[in-house]
């Protein structure tokens, strides 16, 4: 920039590593107190993350890294400078702001510029390495198949159709209710409002044991026109069932006040073990609906109408290396505990020694295979995938979810810390993901409590990651 233009342009001046720098005030929208960030895998150096800015996802850089210094300490006086960039907007953190007016004698830079090329050099932990290899999955015929949330209660098996679940969550610290009845447990706050929560136990005429200290969650399905939380004994896992494991509930079944709520049993490992598919019909009644909430007051879980008939996408929830992330629940079959051990695989190129086509090519990420209900399925380590540091989770600490292949048919095992629960998520709130986030995470959901990173499978298991 000439420097006559520069002594008579608007500058806001800021300093980041240590340096004065001035900032084009045209190129300026708006300035920000620190936030929380949602880290990406695999990111640029320079980028520190997303943040939730008027609905939707603000990359958010630092500035002194896009200019080759080293950050200053944190302090009291950061902010996030938020500015053009491209066709939208992108945030820059600096150690603190100035003053908006002459540049004086600090350093003119074009924060457009900085963020074009440092948000597209060589990703952080890679070193400029290429990207990994796509995973080749062995291909299957794809079947019919029944989604289902799936949840133990008074040691007995149940499930739910994954598209009657609004979401899968922790239970928090919960309000008793007075003079409610015996399957009203009380209330929790949820989405702005409460969520009155309901004992299946009670529901299905089954003894009601102690919850067990940290496991028990609450599975949020429809009560009438609101919503209600169940409370179950353990981490509810998602399943998918072919049609032909799925059989009618015997005649001599349906009379009981527990059996007349299921629809349906599902076989899985062959019939090994069974589960019971609940009808949401005959769970919740009108009768049984009206009596529940008649001792819940004036609670109502969501408004009803249009706003809740809106579309909604249900995303499976993990956690990794401390940040949560979402793959969309009609990309996953299930969720498995991880075994203790993986089978070890030869590290030969592809096509040598037998190995198979779906760990050939691909050395660094799979990690092994595992016996899933008879079959040999392939497990990526997501933190290998993902260019993490840290150790994987320990065997049967971790969950895989056992994800589709691109096109529909096939599977693969995506190991992650945890599988945390599942949301389902106004279509209003997905957003485009920044570029610098690559093709895996091409999307993402903007919530009350920030960023919430959406994984493309078929980038994910190709060669989609930057």
């Amino acid at each position: 920039m000439p420097g006559a233009a520069a002594g008579t342009a608007r500058f806001l001046t800021v300093a980041a590593g240590g340096e004065g720098l001035a900032l084009p005030a045209s190129a300026v929208r708006t300035v920000l107190r620190p936030r929380p960030l949602t880290r990406l895998p695999r990111a640029p150096a320079a980028l520190l993350g997303l943040a939730a800015h008027r609905g939707a996802a603000l990359p958010v850089a630092c500035l002194a890294r896009l200019l080759g210094r080293v950050p200053g300490p944190p302090g009291p006086g950061a902010r996030i400078v938020v500015v053009a960039a491209g066709s939208g907007e992108a945030g820059l953190l600096v150690e603190s702001v100035a003053a908006l007016g002459p540049a004086g004698g600090a350093r003119v830079v074009d924060p457009a510029a900085l963020l074009a090329e440092g948000l597209t050099r060589g990703s952080a932990g890679t070193g400029g390495a290429r990207p990994p290899p796509p995973i080749r999955i062995p291909a299957a015929v794809p079947e019919a198949e029944r989604g289902l949330i799936a949840f133990p209660v008074a040691g007995q098996d149940f499930a739910l159709p994954i598209e009657r679940v609004e979401a899968v969550a922790r239970l928090p610290a919960v309000t008793p209710l007075p003079r409610a009845e015996a399957a009203m447990l009380g209330v929790v706050p949820f989405r702005g409002g409460l969520l009155p929560l309901v004992s299946p136990h009670v529901l299905l005429g089954l003894p009601t044991p102690a919850l067990p200290p940290g496991r028990a969650r609450i599975v949020v399905t429809r009560l009438g026109k609101t919503l209600a939380g169940l409370v179950v004994d353990g981490v509810p896992a998602v399943l998918r069932l072919p049609a032909g494991a799925i059989d009618p509930v015997p005649a001599v079944l349906t009379r009981g006040t527990g059996e007349a709520r299921v629809e349906a049993i599902g076989r899985l490992a062959g019939g090994a073990r069974l589960v019971s598919i609940l009808s949401p019909e005959r769970l919740f009644d009108a009768a049984t609906t009206a009596r529940l909430l008649a001792g819940a007051g004036a609670v109502e879980a969501e408004p009803a109408g249009a706003a809740a008939e809106a579309p909604v996408e249900r995303v499976v929830l993990f956690r990794l290396g401390g940040e949560t992330y979402g793959v969309p629940a009609a990309a996953v079959r299930e969720v498995a505990r991880r075994p203790a051990r993986l089978s070890a695989l030869p590290r030969a190129a592809a096509g040598a020694m037998g190995t198979p086509d779906a760990v050939a090519g691909a050395p660094d990420t799979v990690a092994g295979l595992m016996s899933l209900r008879g079959a040999a399925l392939p497990v990526i380590e997501a933190r290998h995938r993902f260019g993490l540091d840290g150790p994987a989770s320990a065997g049967g600490s971790g969950r895989v979810l056992v994800l589709r292949g691109p096109d529909g048919a096939g599977a693969v095992g995506l190991a992650v810390d945890a599988a945390s629960g599942m949301l389902a998520l106004p279509a209003a709130s997905l957003a485009a993901g920044p570029a610098a986030a690559g093709a895996v995470f091409a999307r993402v959901a903007i919530r009350a409590g920030g960023v919430l990173p959406l994984v493309d499978p078929a980038a994910l298991l190709g060669a989609g990651l930057p």
